[in-house]
């Protein structure tokens, strides 16, 4: 256990999570001038960038571990990986909650619910493409949603749900399925450096 701990560099990540908390409760109002491809240019705040750290940090640990060892090892890292990813998640809704309940307003949720579903994108990229590309691909969420994820009249679509408000039903249902389907596909998607024949070479 120590060793995987050191190997995701947990305390790193514990200390992002609370690092982008913070950070997005003190800068989350701040907008950035990204235009839009379609419709009107909506509300585009720094919350809906800096929430990527945590699921950019949890790739880090990932792929800093060997791949082939992790397969035959003892313990069922998967589900140690997948229990860090929800343990963030967990951490940083009780983070936003608590701070939405001290009063710092609904971006206090967004930034909570957005964390979790970058962790949740996290888990499900890195098995079929790595932690890199993984990182890229993350990077690229928050970009697509910003240029493309709006109405006409400002709003933002359905499946732009970085940028909802904290009550939207799509968000929430949206995050609730990423954080699913990461951890179906962290648990059970072979990856393709962890192939038989990799493992006997």
């Amino acid at each position: 256990m120590i060793w995987w701990c050191k190997a995701r560099a947990v305390p790193l990540l514990v200390a992002v999570l609370a690092g982008t908390v913070a950070t997005g409760l003190l800068l989350g109002d701040g907008e950035l001038p990204v235009p839009a491809l379609r419709g009107q240019a909506g509300h585009f705040l720094l919350a809906h960038v800096i929430t990527l750290l945590p699921a950019v940090f949890l790739l880090y640990g990932l792929g800093r571990g060997d791949l082939r060892t992790e397969t035959v090892a003892g313990r069922f890292l998967r589900g140690l990986d997948v229990g860090l990813a929800l343990t963030l998640a967990a951490a940083g809704a009780t983070c936003g909650s608590l701070a939405y309940a001290a009063g710092q307003g609904a971006l206090a949720l967004v930034v909570a619910r957005n964390i979790a579903g970058y962790l949740g994108l996290a888990l499900l990229f890195h098995p079929f493409i790595g932690h890199r590309p993984a990182a890229a691909a993350l990077a690229a969420v928050p970009l697509v949603c910003s240029a493309a994820g709006w109405y006409p009249d400002g709003s933002p679509r359905p499946w732009a749900w970085p940028l909802h408000p904290a009550g939207s039903p799509y968000a929430l249902g949206a995050v609730a399925l990423l954080l699913l389907a990461g951890a179906g596909c962290a648990l059970f998607r072979r990856h393709p450096t962890t192939a038989p024949h990799l493992l006997t070479s």
